[in-house]
């Protein structure tokens, strides 16, 4: 396992980088926005274009990768993420923020795609799953700590900017460098929205409730921290304590889901979600107790869609699990792009309170959803439980690395990798 970590520690390296300084992007732009003058319904419109352009760029990047190779593509979606990072400080507009956002969206799933592609073939089938916890470790520890380079200066000078850039660009430095065989996406058909409510209908509303809730913290999660008093290192702590949080719980609510029916255990991490909401809108900003309320908070909403793709998985035919995915995270997505918009107008027409109060009722929403549906009827897994593993909505290709049963170790480790060697890194041969 050390081997193939290493093999591919230019991929993590990469993806760790980029995650530096789109993490921290993601922070400066609510904080910066606010004192422009952008009000709290054009903030959350950021956001929305944002995950709107997530839903562009899973039907858009595939087919540039094919077309240019991972290398490159990677190379091209990186690049394309710094230079909106810098443009948000030479010109500063609602609209051509709102066009920034978009496309930044769009093209950082390019570099998920790349990279998760890119892993799903590097890693013999018996041992993608434990690949896939790396990734998704050095993920989230990739944007608990972007979130503390708030605080080598002012968030809202032209600097920090700077900084989230310069980490995009170097992020291309390990790819580029890398000689490890470079893979070919395959295309994947998506099942239709009607056959996967047929199939679980309790999947179907958590993706769709969670991508409401989850759009609205990362568009205005930063903003609200600020609103109710915190200074920048405060700003940077309690965004990075909800991520902590959230990875931190994803393996005992795992554990428990894989012994439970699974919408129950919607109901649970769900609901701990909605606890956690409503204790920030109660508590307000209520020192350590806020803290305590978000921590809670990010415990329970980081455990809703990996408990959301186990269940839609035990409904499923092996075959079908990939392409249900897919309609999993256009949900998710949909949810995503409209609940900065919807949250930012409720923040604007009320008190910043309403944000985590939004947070609530949204998860609660979920959480008495599976409950219903867990007391309607009993549940018919198609062929065998799936097995939970954390992860986050970020391409179609992440899901691949795990859907596959492990089976016994029967490679020798000098042959687990192909050989690196033996293939030209930058060769763009599987571009049609």
């Amino acid at each position: 396992m050390l081997r193939i970590v290493t093999t591919i520690s230019a991929l993590l390296a990469g993806i760790a980088l980029l995650l530096m300084g789109s993490g921290l992007l993601n922070t400066l732009v609510p904080l910066r926005g606010a004192t422009e003058g952008f009000s709290d319904q054009t903030l959350g419109l950021f956001g929305s274009a944002y995950f709107a352009g997530f839903m562009l760029g899973t039907w858009l990047c595939p087919k540039l990768i094919r077309r240019m190779g991972h290398i490159r593509a990677f190379a091209f979606f990186a690049s394309a993420t710094a230079g909106c990072i810098i443009l948000h400080v030479i010109h500063v507009d609602m609209l051509f923020w709102l066009l920034l956002r978009l496309v930044t969206g769009t093209v950082l799933v390019g570099v998920y795609t790349s990279i998760e592609s890119w892993l799903n073939t590097g890693a013999p089938k018996e041992r993608r799953a434990r690949v896939f916890a790396v990734y998704m470790a050095v993920n989230l520890g990739a944007l608990a700590l972007s979130q503390q380079l708030l605080q080598m200066d002012n968030p809202l000078a032209n600097l920090m900017f700077g900084i989230a850039g310069f980490f995009v660009i170097i992020a291309i430095m390990p790819v580029v460098a890398t000689r490890l065989p470079q893979p070919e996406i395959v295309e994947t058909t998506t099942l239709s929205l009607k056959a996967l409510w047929r199939a679980a209908p309790a999947a179907c509303a958590g993706a769709m409730l969670s991508g409401l809730a989850m759009g609205g913290f990362w568009g205005l999660g930063a903003l609200y921290a600020g609103r109710v008093g915190m200074d920048t290192g405060q700003i940077a702590s309690f965004m990075s304590l909800v991520i902590v949080a959230g990875a931190l719980f994803q393996w005992p609510m795992g554990v428990l889901s894989d012994r439970i029916d699974r919408r129950l255990a919607l109901v649970i991490v769900a609901g701990i979600a909605a606890v956690g909401g409503l204790l920030m809108a109660l508590l307000g900003s209520s020192g350590i107790w806020l803290l305590v309320g978000a921590a809670i908070f990010g415990a329970g909403s980081f455990s809703v869609y990996p408990t959301v793709v186990a269940h839609l998985i035990d409904h499923l035919r092996k075959e079908e699990v990939l392409s249900g995915n897919a309609g999993l995270l256009m949900l998710q997505g949909v949810g995503s792009a409209i609940g900065p918009a919807l949250a930012g107008w409720l923040m604007g027409i009320t008190s910043m309170l309403m944000l985590p109060l939004y947070f609530a009722v949204m998860f609660a929403a979920s959480a008495l959803f599976s409950l219903l549906s867990w007391r309607d009827n009993h549940d018919r897994i198609v062929e065998e439980p799936a097995h939970q593993i954390s992860m986050m909505g970020t391409s179609p290709e992440a899901l691949e690395m795990v859907v596959d049963e492990q089976k016994p170790d029967e490679t020798p480790v000098e042959e687990e990798m192909a050989d690196p060697v033996n293939t030209e890194a930058g060769d763009g041969n599987f571009a049609r």
